[in-house]
């Protein structure tokens, strides 16, 4: 019997472990954002129903960030891709660039959830 209960301990020590690394790394390697250019070697890969954009003012200063399809229905990000159309154009190559800062596109995301329509 001690066994059994020295290995219940140890699964559930185990248990606390991982799940006090997934509290301390929240937000850091999953949140969807990284500087372009220092994407992690193990790239985030976009789920399915979701869109990887970029987003920033400068080239130098872009983040790439996993957003839901639904987004590009509402008018508040079809305003950011209007935004986008007029500085880049259709002819853009690469990947679909947002010219705004991170803040405004977060506000922007806050707004969408806000109307549940993400």
């Amino acid at each position: 019997m001690k066994k059994v209960r020295g290995s219940k301990v140890r699964k559930c020590l185990q248990f606390l472990k991982h799940g006090a690394k997934r509290i301390l790394n929240f937000g850091k390697t999953n949140s969807g954002y990284f500087r372009v250019g220092q994407e992690p070697k193990n790239r985030v890969s976009v789920p399915k129903g979701h869109l990887a954009v970029y987003v920033g003012e400068q080239e130098d200063d872009t983040c790439r960030v996993v957003v839901p399809v639904i987004y590009f229905n509402h008018p508040l990000f079809a305003e950011l891709l209007r935004e986008a159309e007029m500085v880049y154009g259709y002819n853009y190559s690469g990947g679909i660039q947002i010219p705004c800062r991170i803040s405004e596109f977060e506000n922007v995301k806050s707004r969408i959830a806000a109307t549940g329509s993400g």
